[in-house]
């Protein structure tokens, strides 16, 4: 039985909630809605467990902070027994436009930090990755502000959309896999 790990990066705590860089945890949240499930406290963050045609997930949220998720990322594929190409990452981009994804079966950590930390723990890049668009609406040396800043007012309006998107994306990776998925979302 393929079972399936899916991490939604972010920071904890109610002041990151809503912010650009914490569309990861977002994106997790509409998915565990919509198999109507909730998330419970557990090792190295909230985790949410259901079957989608008949195959186990994992849903994570870390609660190491961004920089950190590789820990929580190994520790859950360990518990769980999942495979590497069975992981899903999904993570904040600036330099996609709001809401445009990107999905890719491996690749660079494309200087994010969380990524970064994964492929570290890991010692592996060849996960798959979803890659929200938040944007590079900011002046220089504002990144920081930029990603831990909130939505703007267009941006809430067009979220759920696009985070009911997502939540499609990962459940197509689950059952028809990576390439049907990056087929039939990429871009979108």
């Amino acid at each position: 039985m393929q079972k399936y790990l899916i991490v939604g990066l972010g920071n904890i705590g109610e002041k990151y909630r809503y912010t650009r860089h914490n569309v990861g945890f977002l994106a997790v949240e509409e998915l565990v809605r919509k198999m109507e499930t909730q998330f419970s406290s557990s090792n190295f963050g909230e985790v949410a467990q259901f079957k989608y045609k008949a195959r186990p997930v994992t849903v994570l949220k870390p609660n190491t902070y961004m920089n950190l998720s590789g820990d929580a990322v190994r520790f859950w594929m360990l518990k769980e027994n999942i495979p590497i190409e069975n992981v899903f990452v999904i993570t904040d981009d600036l330099n996609l436009p709001f809401g445009t994804i990107r999905i890719r079966g491996k690749g660079s950590d494309g200087g994010h930090n969380g990524l970064k930390d994964i492929q570290n723990k890991l010692q592996n890049q060849n996960y798959a990755r979803l890659r929200f668009g938040v944007g590079n609406e900011f002046e220089q040396g504002r990144q920081v502000d930029y990603v831990l800043g909130i939505w703007s007012e267009e941006e809430v309006e067009k979220l759920p959309e696009r985070l009911n998107f997502v939540a499609d994306a990962v459940l197509s990776f689950i059952f028809s896999g990576l390439n049907n998925t990056m087929n039939n979302f990429n871009g979108k």
